[in-house]
């Protein structure tokens, strides 16, 4: 055998032992192992930035794609919405639902709990959050809770018809950026009434409907407690003062229900109510 054909059969032999040689396959990610939290309190592999008194600047954790321009801010100053968030202020933009679900995500929580109060055409909710220790609270777990509303005043239309799940929605965004020190507007706090009360569905409709909160007060006194005159509510006031269940000095200035302040009115729908069945 030549020279020439044994460089052949060699090569033959090599390309054989290269083709039969297995690439190793790639060990598959196990979702507990990637979601593990390092010693901090942080998701490993996950890039976080910092303030400058170290705490998670959680500001900056926001996904890009859960932000969007707040066309109401550029509405009301008679600019042209832009088509995209780059040099925008923090209070120019929305964020999503998803991305506070992202955050909370991050940050870790141990639980949440909702509860919920309904007066007709006003339903308020309390988002409570208990959150995981990090090195931010010394490893110790915290709660948190904030609240919002839901009313026929703030919502639109169809919103009107799901006031519970709207005022949890927003008590959960409230909850979760104000404890993250978050100060964009989450889309879901805005007002969607475009300035009008929303319509009541037709099989709900009555002549005597509130859309206000001082309409609530008045019709929750005529339809369950007997309270059918604002003289009679005013006597109604005098033995609320009297047993110090309820003080304001402003009360000598209201002559009808619709004199009375809003946040006011709402607090007495609870005071009364509680009162009378004591």
């Amino acid at each position: 055998m030549n020279k020439t054909e044994t460089a052949k059969k060699s090569a033959k032999k090599t390309a054989k032992k290269t083709v039969k040689k297995k690439t190793p396959k790639a060990k598959k990610l196990f979702g507990p192992d990637v979601y593990k939290r390092d010693e901090h309190g942080l998701l490993n592999g996950v890039e976080y930035n910092f303030n400058d008194d170290g705490s998670v600047n959680w500001r900056s954790m926001i996904k890009p794609e859960f932000l969007y321009p707040n066309k109401s801010w550029f509405d009301m100053r008679n600019q042209e919405m832009p088509s995209s968030i780059e040099g925008l202020k923090d209070n120019q933009l929305l964020i999503m639902l998803g991305g506070i679900k992202d955050l909370a995500r991050l940050r870790g929580f141990n639980s949440v709990r909702f509860s919920t109060d309904r007066e007709e055409d006003y339903v308020t909710a309390k988002c409570t959050i208990q959150w995981n220790g990090n090195y931010e609270t010394d490893h110790s777990l915290i709660t948190y809770e904030d609240v919002a509303n839901a009313t026929a005043e703030n919502t639109d239309d169809f919103c009107y018809k799901f006031l519970e799940t709207i005022a949890c929605n927003r008590a959960f965004v409230r909850c979760v950026r104000n404890f993250l020190n978050i100060n964009i507007v989450g889309a879901d706090e805005i007002d969607k009434s475009n300035g009008k009360p929303s319509a009541k569905p037709n099989s709900q409709v009555t002549s005597n409907a509130p859309i206000t909160p001082s309409g609530l007060l008045e019709k929750t006194l005529r339809d369950k407690h007997g309270v059918n005159s604002f003289d009679a509510f005013k006597e109604l006031l005098r033995d609320l003062w009297k047993s110090e269940k309820y003080v304001n000095e402003s009360v000598k200035d209201w002559n009808s229900f619709s004199d009375i302040p809003a946040k006011e009115a709402r607090k007495l729908i609870g005071i009364i109510a509680k009162w009378l069945k004591e």
